[in-house]
């Protein structure tokens, strides 16, 4: 991402950047809280995490890797699961929430770029790109189908409840399998795999970008 180059080079583009970066985080929390809410669960309502004060989301190692790596993650939001009306569909739309909130923030940063008032602006020319980048690549390794990560989630909500119950028990592991699948490279393809359909949907609407 060159997020320490910019950092060095330019620390006033890289303060710039922090607020839109810190946001795609938050607003991948808010919107799982939010929609929880809809289907009937206010959990994160009363535990205060519907709110855009990043000081009640922000998650220490999660905002650093979020810029020293290109991808990291604020609090999980609480969601109680049990009180989802229309269990199956709610925690579906739970999980997409998230990076569903990420896409749409990816598609108003390219919408914005191609506004000239903005990409003849060096510092708007260097930002957007990098926010688009992180957006989708946040919502692609969200969609992997590991506990605890969203796209399980989404898959439980296909399979019976024998196969939901073998699933969730991976969920206590779910961490360490990541960072071992990260660190031999083998979850490498898949998130790129999932970036590219979603830069290809993103691209129905815009075309290259």
């Amino acid at each position: 991402m060159g997020l320490l180059s910019l950092l060095m080079n330019n620390p006033v583009t890289f303060l710039l950047l922090a607020v839109p970066l810190l946001y795609s985080v938050i607003l991948h929390e808010i919107a799982h809280g939010l929609v929880a809410s809809w289907f009937g669960d206010n959990t994160a309502k009363y535990s205060g995490r519907l709110t855009l004060n990043p000081m009640a989301h922000l998650d220490p190692m999660g905002t650093l890797m979020l810029f020293f790596v290109g991808f990291g993650w604020a609090k999980p939001v609480p969601v109680n699961y049990n009180n989802l009306n229309n269990s199956r569909l709610g925690i579906m739309a739970v999980a997409l929430a998230g990076c569903i909130t990420n896409i749409l923030l990816a598609t108003v940063a390219i919408f914005l770029m191609q506004l000239q008032v903005f990409n003849t602006n060096p510092a708007f020319a260097t930002i957007f790109p990098i926010v688009i980048k992180i957006n989708i690549m946040l919502a692609a390794f969200n969609l992997i189908p590991i506990p605890p990560l969203d796209g399980s989630k989404v898959l439980m909500g296909f399979l019976p409840e024998e196969a939901q119950s073998n699933l969730a028990r991976i969920e206590p592991y779910g961490f360490f399998i990541i960072i071992i699948l990260l660190y031999t490279g083998i979850l490498y393809p898949v998130i790129d795999f999932i970036q590219s359909i979603l830069y290809g949907l993103i691209g129905l609407f815009f075309g290259n970008f």
